[in-house]
């Protein structure tokens, strides 16, 4: 459905005023008849192009809701695309790291496999063919929030309000080659992910919660944004981190928490909260 554009535009206005004041806000869904998916995606353009023109630098995308292990606690039962930008991606120092939560609204900590891209994906459902365009991948952690109280929204809302991003964190990257890019394909559906709090476990996660593989997240992607003809598409060098590998956990200051990888090889992550 087709909001009017000062609806559309309003709703846009009311989400860039949540973030900057780190506040939370009712249901865009409940209050807006109408207000669907690809009208979200549409606000979400003219919040990005407002922080284009306020100086922010997009430097890739992330997926959320790929993991469909999730879908039924969160009511979202697809995917959805958003930017990331110079100033919400942090690079870990031998893959540890400390983030301040100041300015970011019931922040929620999920661990995700990043890439970054050497060319334009090509359009495929072959997670192999779909790593010849990556350059390199990485351990992340993305600090998901929610302007929403107490994380309840529909699809809509969620994708509206910035895809639901607070900040990336990437850690050591490994090149893809091609001595190692068949094995890589082969493990990133099935390497097991163990999340940390300090030292207890609290939650486990394998790739192929993913959509199958965190290569089939980064080929929907290219599908999605085929589909959505006003959507910048993939370029190279830009970052994907392609979503959560298991259940986001609740995050507050003064905690420590880590990842590992498994068999993948990536070196987990160590992110201290201030």
């Amino acid at each position: 459905m087709t909001l009017p554009d000062n609806a559309e535009h309003d709703i846009a206005r009311r989400l860039i005023d949540a973030h900057d004041r780190a506040a939370t806000l009712p249901s865009i869904s409940r209050d807006t008849p109408g207000f669907d998916v690809p009208a979200a995606y549409r606000v979400l353009a003219r919040i990005e192009s407002q922080r284009i023109g306020q100086g922010w630098k997009p430097v890739g995308r992330k997926i959320g809701f790929t993991n469909t292990t999730i879908w039924e606690r969160y009511g979202v039962y697809q995917p959805m695309w958003a930017r990331i930008w110079t100033h919400t991606v942090h690079e870990a120092r031998h893959n540890v790291a400390v983030l301040s939560l100041h300015g970011l609204v019931q922040p929620r900590i999920e661990p995700e496999v990043v890439f970054g891209l050497a060319s334009a994906p090509p359009e495929t459902d072959d997670p192999r063919r779909i790593l010849d365009s990556v350059a390199w991948m990485a351990p992340g952690f993305e600090i998901v929030q929610s302007h929403f109280p107490d994380w309840k929204f529909t699809a809509a809302d969620c994708t509206a309000a910035f895809g639901l991003h607070g900040a990336l964190v990437v850690g050591t990257r490994v090149e893809l080659t091609a001595h190692n890019r068949d094995a890589i394909s082969e493990l990133l559906p099935r390497f097991h992910l163990t999340l940390r709090k300090g030292e207890a476990i609290v939650d486990r996660g394998v790739g192929a919660n993913v959509l199958g593989s965190p290569a089939h997240a980064l080929a929907h992607l290219v599908r999605v944004l085929a589909q959505q003809p006003d959507a910048p598409p993939l370029v190279a060098g830009e970052m994907v981190t392609t979503g959560t590998i298991s259940d986001a956990a609740p995050v507050q200051r003064g905690e420590t928490w880590a990842s590992d990888y498994g068999e993948l090889p990536l070196e987990g992550l160590r992110l201290t909260f201030t």
